[in-house]
């Protein structure tokens, strides 16, 4: 088999498409025709194509932002439903106008202005924890609902205050968190006597396990792109508050130190899975929001001005040196496929050379049993984890569906994801979408991966829950790949659950038919992921702010040596 010790990048054949499947373009042919004069966007253009204008100062590096405009940018409901669907002249889903009723109550407002939305508006629960907060990640779905709603200065509000917060002086005990460190967190603190608002930030200090978010500062410049994209206004990104904002966060993650990967390190509990759940290492949903981020980023800085010695220019080429690292890396090593397993289930160990097959050492008796079954002979996914003897062969959601918005999969690798959601309905959607990463581990492996944590039992909440938040990561995958069927699906069982469970954060059971043992109810982000999916099905033009195109630059012939080949 050609490349045998590193992941085949063609390994499925594509699935028959279904007849209400099409390809994106086909779908954007179809919606109401726009006068805006298409030019070719920075998005489509190669990431050396980025570096080099960058480099020669010219003008044009980016002057294609009208190419950028998200129709739903300019309209906005005034009936409390999608801009999207009124001018696409649908009929009004009755549940879309409840979802948005209950998206505005979770509005959070600091000084007269609304700021986010908190996690919960769960008033049947006496324990408030931290769900009152305004959380980095929990927000980009109310963000991008309200992008499309045609209301971009909440969107606006947020980035520049947590943009702030990212100022503040992050201490743990007696350790300083570096200057890039964006919150988990916030929380709009109200006097009042002196009538006086104040922001209070969770850096990680506050965290059960005090773990710091790797993935809020990803998430922001994601956010930010999305913003930008959707309204057309560069005026945001090009402050210098915003540049260095975005320099800070590159500067801490591409940071030189022991490294032998591109691949980012991180602690156990950092992004999503915020506890204890074997993710520490290299997990795919950091590592494909990592990418995202990177790419972003290079959209986004500004070439250097003159006087500026170069920093920008250097910050860039290091992206662009990690983009192509980090995409052979993850397309190579992380990726799996019925062709793939076979391969390491015949691997040898204890190979000591450059020209090593297994280069990370993987056992071949850690596989465990159910992929045997699990893995179809069509489709393929980028697994959860790959370190130094160690690979977490379980599925993650949220990694997998951000690699194909990102183009960190091929497209040969995003149909296979496409093709494996098909092939394990019942397994990683069931009765409600989606699970957060299958299987669930229990019994021994339970007890040592989880610290025995009893919020993490067996098929609830990380471990193998069903959160509906991600129907929004799904739907958007799915149009990207044309598979819109899929999405439609798994929006139909999610609306026939979600409001008469009054909106849970997650479900449980192996099929998802049972709201979570711990789940809030009117969880804001189930509320904004189902609105999102809704308005991305009925106008797919809204997938550009958070999709990008592959890059053409990164994908170079790879030459191995012969010893790849089995």
């Amino acid at each position: 088999m050609e490349a045998a010790g590193a992941m085949s990048t063609t390994p499925s054949h594509a699935s028959m498409v279904d007849s209400d499947d099409f390809d994106l373009s086909r779908l954007l042919n179809h919606r109401p025709r726009i006068n805006v004069e298409r030019q070719r966007s920075f998005d489509e253009r190669s990431l050396g194509d980025l570096y080099l204008s960058a480099m020669d100062g010219r003008s044009g590096y980016m002057d294609s932002y009208e190419s950028m405009y998200s129709p739903g940018g300019g309209l906005r409901s005034l009936t409390g439903t999608p801009a999207s669907s009124t001018r696409l002249s649908f009929e009004p889903q009755p549940l879309v106008g409840e979802a948005w009723e209950a998206l505005r109550r979770s509005l959070v407002c600091f000084r007269g202005e609304p700021l986010g939305t908190i996690a919960a508006v769960d008033n049947s629960s006496d324990e408030v924890l931290n769900y009152d907060q305004v959380f980095v990640r929990d927000f980009v779905p109310s963000a991008l609902a309200f992008l499309m709603n045609g209301e971009p200065d909440i969107v606006k509000n947020f980035l520049l205050k947590t943009l702030l917060l990212q100022g503040w002086e992050k201490r743990i005990d007696r350790f300083k968190l570096g200057e890039g460190a964006m919150p988990a967190s916030f929380k709009v603190l109200k006097d009042p006597k002196r009538g006086v608002d104040t922001l209070a930030a969770d850096f990680g200090e506050s965290a059960i396990g005090r773990v710091a978010p790797a993935d809020s500062g990803f998430w922001w410049i994601i956010l930010l792109r999305a913003y930008t994209k959707s309204t057309g206004d560069l005026s945001l990104s090009e402050t210098p508050e915003c540049q260095k904002g975005i320099r800070l966060i590159m500067n801490q993650c591409l940071a030189e130190g022991f490294d032998t990967f591109p691949t980012l390190l991180c602690a156990d509990g950092c992004c999503m899975i915020d506890r204890r759940m074997g993710v520490y290492g290299y997990p795919i949903e950091i590592q494909a929001l990592f990418f995202m981020s990177l790419r972003c980023a290079l959209l986004l800085l500004k070439p250097a001005s003159e006087g500026n010695s170069g920093k920008d220019d250097d910050i860039m080429e290091r992206i662009v040196t990690r983009l192509h690292a980090l995409s052979y890396h993850m397309r190579s090593y992380f990726w799996l496929d019925f062709q793939q397993l076979n391969v390491i289930y015949r691997f040898k160990t204890e190979e000591y050379s450059h020209t090593a097959v297994n280069k990370f050492n993987v056992i071949p008796e850690s596989i465990p049993d159910w992929l045997f079954d699990f893995m179809p002979s069509r489709g393929g996914y980028f697994v959860g984890n790959v370190s130094p003897a160690r690979m977490d062969f379980r599925w993650f959601a949220l990694g997998n569906c951000v690699a194909i918005l990102a183009s960190l999969a091929t497209p040969e690798q995003a149909g296979a994801i496409m093709d494996l959601i098909e092939e394990r309905w019942e397994d990683l959607i069931g009765e409600m979408p989606l699970k957060i990463c299958y299987p669930a581990i229990e019994s021994h492996e339970w007890q040592s991966v989880t610290g025995c944590d009893p919020k993490n039992t067996r098929w609830s909440y990380h471990n193998g829950g069903s959160w509906p938040v991600l129907i929004w990561l799904l739907t958007a995958a799915c149009i990207k790949t044309g598979r819109l069927k899929i999405a439609r699906r798994a929006i139909d069982l999610a609306e026939a659950r979600l409001a008469r469970d009054s909106w849970p954060e997650y479900y449980d059971g192996k099929l998802g038919r049972y709201v979570g043992k711990q789940a809030r109810k009117h969880q804001t982000w189930s509320i904004a992921g189902y609105l999102v999916a809704k308005m991305m099905l009925e106008d797919p033009s809204h997938l550009g702010m958070i999709s990008l195109e592959e890059d053409k630059a990164m994908n170079p012939v790879l030459k191995r040596s012969a010893s790849w080949t089995v």
